[in-house]
């Protein structure tokens, strides 16, 4: 029990970290940067998830955005149909989506690699034509009901009406989600993951629940990226299916790979990369397409000198001239 509440150096820099983003970022943002940082902190959850699928087990979803789709879409519905809470509405569309996840996990019971990566890369592309055809709730009467004109409001949570609140709300959610993952890692489902990801047959052979724990891991990605839609539905009040196109799941695949799936610093990597990076070039008056130019070439260069990703080779520096250092001092 000691070791399951243990924070690593590591872990001691990611709340610090936090700290800084609750404390001082939302006080010397713009109003234009707010909703930046609020949008890449809820693709930071995202990713997050598909980034533990992958590391924990060598899965690729190419689904996540479109899980935040539809997370998204039952918060919006439930606001209006219902005028739920914003929390409760959060928790059902985390839930709701936690169960598309468990949907997502029946091919990976029996295919891996290419083939899992395009079956959940048409589920992305089914979603996405589901979106386009019933589009996002603005209002309207009843559950499927969309309102013509301007949108009704969307009720963000009590405590944080403001957008500076809003992003320190948003930011604790992603830290949560982190700490969530942690503690599945060093739990029994963790043990479970890495001896699946070691050998399937191995594990079977020694009581593991192949089944169970891939549905299981699933359900976790399911439920960050629905939770992350629903953030995301909180910060813009109004959800496009633009939004959540299958290619984008590619994208923020693509970047946790080559942020380092295995780390936070890899999600924060890629979110930064995502949401961050294009609109610097927006600002700087260059085309924000030229993002695509630098993902593809920090894809390229993890793939041939960085298979950790930049948070591995970053975090495997610092340790070489922390030993460096410390041989010289001896």
């Amino acid at each position: 029990m000691k070791g399951l509440f243990h924070v690593t150096p590591s872990g001691w820099a990611g709340f610090a970290l936090a700290a800084f983003a609750v404390l001082v970022l939302p006080g010397i943002s713009s109003s234009y940067w707010l909703s930046v940082f609020t949008s890449a902190s809820c693709f930071l959850l995202a990713i997050a998830g598909v980034a533990f699928l992958y590391a924990r087990l060598g899965m690729v979803s190419l689904t996540q955005v479109g899980l935040m789709g539809v997370g998204g879409w039952i918060a919006l519905r439930l606001n209006y149909a219902f005028d739920f809470p914003f929390e409760v509405n959060l928790a059902l569309a985390a839930l709701s989506t936690m169960v598309f996840g468990w949907v997502l996990a029946l091919p990976a019971l029996r295919m891996r690699g290419l083939y899992l990566a395009l079956v959940t890369l048409m589920a992305a592309g089914g979603l996405e034509i589901l979106f386009a055809t019933f589009q996002f709730p603005n209002g309207g009467d009843g559950f499927w009901g969309v309102k013509t004109g301007s949108s009704d409001p969307f009720r963000r949570p009590f405590l944080a009406q403001s957008a500076e609140d809003y992003l320190r709300y948003v930011i604790i959610c992603a830290v949560l989600g982190f700490v969530f993952i942690e503690l599945h890692r060093r739990l029994q489902p963790g043990r479970a993951w890495a001896l699946i990801r070691r050998s399937e047959a191995s594990a079977m052979a020694a009581g593991v629940n192949v089944t169970l724990y891939k549905t299981w891991a699933f359900g976790i990605t399911g439920l960050l990226g629905g939770a992350a839609g629903a953030l995301l539905a909180g910060s813009l009040g109004l959800l496009d299916d633009g939004t959540f196109r299958a290619s984008e799941s590619v994208m923020i695949f693509a970047l946790a790979v080559v942020g380092g799936a295995r780390y936070w610093q890899g999600a924060l990597v890629a979110a930064i990369l995502y949401k961050v990076l294009p609109a610097l070039l927006n600002i700087w008056g260059v085309d924000a397409d030229l993002s695509y130019v630098i993902f593809g070439a920090g894809l390229l260069h993890a793939v041939i000198t960085a298979p950790d990703g930049l948070a591995g080779q970053a975090l495997q520096g610092l340790r070489s001239l922390l030993r460096g250092k410390g041989r010289r001092d001896a």
